[in-house]
């Protein structure tokens, strides 16, 4: 059940008093979800301020072959699309829980009535938005400006999860087939950029590696 104490552990909402506090409980409220349940389907209406508080979502769209594209991965601790609930339009892409977890909805527009006159807050929420832009300028360089190999190179330097990740999730990530991903592993590898060990690949050369995609 959602409480106050909760929502102290939020870093954007930890300067509110009591008061502040209890008017934000009555406007919000809390959802579990289970891995793979939909927390909402692109072009729905964007009516609520989303807060992760466990687990990760993937932010995706399908193309025309029903493939997914995965354009981000929420993580613990972040707001989720919030871009799509400021400009009131519907959501451009998809989300749905590769983990359990849990999200506190806020109910965007009364929020908006009573806290966007709140410095603090919106500074917050455009240091939220701010990230998110840089993390999609990653993934335009990821997708768009490096091939393959460079691509693998700058993920795994920059995402130490990676290396233990499966192939084919980090390669539906990284816009490759799984084949590919194995063919970038094993020349690695052999160069002795990284080493292997029960399935979990160790940087030995970051050096090598960056020099690929810098």
């Amino acid at each position: 059940m959602l409480s106050i104490d909760a929502l102290k552990k939020i870093a954007i909402f930890q300067n509110l008093n009591e008061q502040e506090l209890q008017l934000l409980l009555s406007i919000s409220r809390q959802r579990k979800f289970k891995q793979d349940e939909i927390l909402f389907y692109e072009k729905d209406r964007a009516k609520y301020l989303t807060f992760l508080f466990n687990g990760v979502i993937k932010i995706y769209k399908v193309d025309s072959k029903n493939n997914e594209i995965i354009l981000h991965r929420c993580v613990a601790n972040s707001f989720v699309a919030e871009m799509a609930v400021f400009e009131q339009i519907p959501y451009p892409a998809s989300a749905a829980f590769e983990t359990d977890g849990t999200v506190l909805e806020i109910d965007f527009e009364k929020f908006k009535e009573y806290f966007f006159s709140n410095p603090e807050i919106t500074l917050e929420l455009f240091k939220s938005l701010t990230q998110k832009i840089k993390y999609l300028d990653n993934v335009i360089a990821l997708t768009v400006v490096l091939d393959s190999t460079a691509r693998v190179a700058k993920y795994i330097c920059e995402n130490s999860e990676a290396l233990s990740m499966k192939h084919n999730k980090l390669a539906q990530y990284l816009h490759i087939t799984p084949e590919t991903l194995s063919r970038i592993f094993k020349k690695f590898l052999k160069l002795g950029f990284v080493a292997k060990n029960a399935g979990t690949y160790t940087i030995l050369d970051k050096e090598s590696l960056e020099i690929l995609f810098e």
